[in-house]
């Protein structure tokens, strides 16, 4: 299973490398990753693609981060050609499934964030 966690951070250098080796030295690897800042000098926010939610949201708060949400997300390889974001896409919410987050994880995964995770694993 493959779950994204959400964390908040400070908008100063150095932040995201502390984080990154909190991470690594409690052995939890990050599969992928997107993050934006919501207010200039303030904080940002980023979403992180695990495998254990538990020992992330662990290493995240022995790292002192301020952890949000953590949850299950769907995972899809697709072909690298243009159109295919979209098709993929297409055939999730064509079932009324709201797609609420989405970041790349690799060269041909999609990572999309869902109101309905079952529907949208039926529909592809």
């Amino acid at each position: 299973m493959a779950w994204d966690i959400t964390v908040t951070l400070q908008d100063r250098p150095g932040t995201l490398a502390y984080l990154g080796e909190a991470t690594g030295g409690a052995g939890i690897n990050i599969d992928g990753a997107c993050g934006f800042l919501c207010e200039e000098g303030a904080k940002a926010i980023f979403h992180f693609l695990v495998e254990d939610p538990a020992a992330a949201r662990q290493a995240f708060e022995a790292a002192g981060v301020d952890v949000g949400k953590e949850r299950e997300v769907l995972v899809i390889d697709f072909d690298d050609r243009p159109g295919e974001f979209g098709r993929v896409a297409r055939r999730i919410t064509d079932t009324g499934v709201n797609i609420d987050l989405f970041y790349m994880a690799a060269d041909t995964r999609v990572v999309f964030g869902v109101d309905d995770l079952d529907a949208a694993r039926a529909a592809l």
